[in-house]
């Protein structure tokens, strides 16, 4: 394929390459000669000497070089909503810009801890790799003229926000909260919460997002999810693909940089497990799909906990393991009264390989498993009166809509499982809260 520069795409790429490059130059005799001590108070001193005039070049380079990342954004998304490559790579090059901007200032405000050393390196290398790629496939890739049509603001926004799964979103920020309040036995600060939850929500919607451009075309063939922004046709694949890497990429800046490693790296686990694991690896290839890809969403109380107390604990595993045993009959349930679309998908569900009858058993066994892991806080000591009355309460009342799917046939049945089990971890999670605070 010959390169071109006659898209004026490719020739701001290059445009954008020559300025990072030389802010990159000025940064590096910034910090040699020291010129990042003078003129502290900039913008609102004036540079003195030879060294202040250095630093302020740099200032106004770091300016120029954000203002021409942010319109090859723009136009990335204007003109190349259909290039799987450039959308995308465009997309990532844009947040590791801005997200390596972020890193340095952390670097700054918190003494530079090596974590922030280490991301902010390996932001830069990541930065020039994907500028470098982007650079070479915008000359054989990008052309002008391209038109789209143009959807109402409001379609195009609701779009974006269904492809992050809200309601999912929700109920995984209620159990981040839960361990955001349990593993700091109180109320957490505001800017804590604050951080915990915006990361917790862009990982879990960018995540979200990653999943349904991977299950793009098995969504179509499904009743309940035909109607996907991606899976109907109202956004491109390319704008699933890099929505869902932008919110993940700034999810993790968020929480290494404003809350702590510990939980940076399990949201990034979170993220791996639900994207590769499950989505790309599982969902079609074993019965036990849900089984083991449970783990993906049983990470956010851990991401709370290690938030707010800064390690793990024994009662941070048993969260863990609740809402890991929460999942089998929570989507089993759901998968009984969507069987006939996740066999016309190809889905490996439990009720179109074993048939319903064993299905319903098994929502049985692991709810009553599931109810005997929730009882393990309080005889651990993690947890006092209030959790321990809530816990049996729930659980029996979780048992009796169990043994009604077991008993009763139907749909019916099912469905009010299905509601109910969300119903009940969404509970179980503030009675631990209000436990930790009473």
């Amino acid at each position: 394929m010959k390169y071109s520069f006659s898209s004026s795409f490719t020739r701001l790429t290059w445009t954008v390459l020559g300025s990072v490059l030389l802010l990159t130059i000025a940064g590096r005799v910034v910090t040699v000669t020291g010129a990042a001590l003078t003129c502290s108070g900039w913008p609102f001193c004036i540079p003195a000497g030879s060294l202040g005039w250095l630093k302020f070049v740099h200032m106004m380079l770091a300016g120029i070089s954000a203002i021409l990342m942010i319109w090859l954004f723009v136009k990335a998304w204007r003109e190349q909503r259909d290039e799987s490559i450039l959308l995308p790579l465009t997309t990532v090059t844009a947040i590791l810009f801005f997200g390596q901007a972020f890193v340095g200032a952390m670097q700054v405000a918190k003494d530079f801890p090596m974590h922030l050393v280490v991301l902010h390196t390996l932001t830069a290398v990541l930065l020039w790799i994907s500028l470098l790629v982007l650079v070479l496939a915008s000359g054989m890739l990008a052309r002008d003229g391209k038109a789209f049509p143009e959807n109402p603001f409001r379609q195009r926004a609701s779009d974006f926000f269904v492809l992050s799964k809200p309601l999912i979103v929700a109920l995984l920020l209620l159990t981040t909260f839960g361990g955001l309040v349990a593993g700091g036995k109180a109320w957490p600060s505001p800017a804590l919460a604050f951080w915990t939850m915006l990361g917790g929500a862009l990982a879990a919607g960018g995540s979200s997002a990653l999943n349904q451009y991977i299950d793009r075309e098995l969504d179509k063939k499904m009743q309940r999810t035909s109607k996907r922004p991606l899976a109907a046709g109202r956004m491109s694949a390319p704008e699933g693909l890099s929505y869902g890497l932008a919110l993940c990429l700034i999810s993790y800046y968020i929480l290494a940089g404003l809350v702590n490693l510990t939980a940076a790296l399990l949201s990034l686990a979170g993220i791996f497990y639900y994207v590769i694991f499950y989505s790309v690896l599982l969902k079609k290839a074993t019965v036990q799909n849900i089984v083991i890809g449970g783990g993906a969403g049983a990470i956010p109380p851990m991401v709370g906990w290690a938030a707010a107390a800064g390690h793990l604990s024994l009662a941070a595993w048993i969260l863990f393991l609740i809402i890991f045993m929460w999942t089998p009959p929570h989507f089993w349930a759901l998968a009984i009264v969507r069987k006939n679309d996740y066999e016309r998908a190809g889905v490996p569900m439990l009720p179109v390989v074993k048939g319903e009858r064993e299905t319903r058993l098994q929502i049985l066994i692991y709810t009553f498993v599931l109810v005997g892991v929730s009882l393990l806080l309080p005889i651990i000591k993690a947890t006092g009166t209030v959790y321990l009355v809530s816990a049996i309460v729930l659980g029996l009342l979780l048992i009796y809509a169990a043994w009604r799917v077991w008993t009763i046939p139907g749909n019916k049945v099912a469905w009010t499982m299905y509601r109910w089990t969300s119903m009940y971890l969404a509970f179980i999670f503030l009675a631990l809260m209000l436990d930790a605070v009473v």
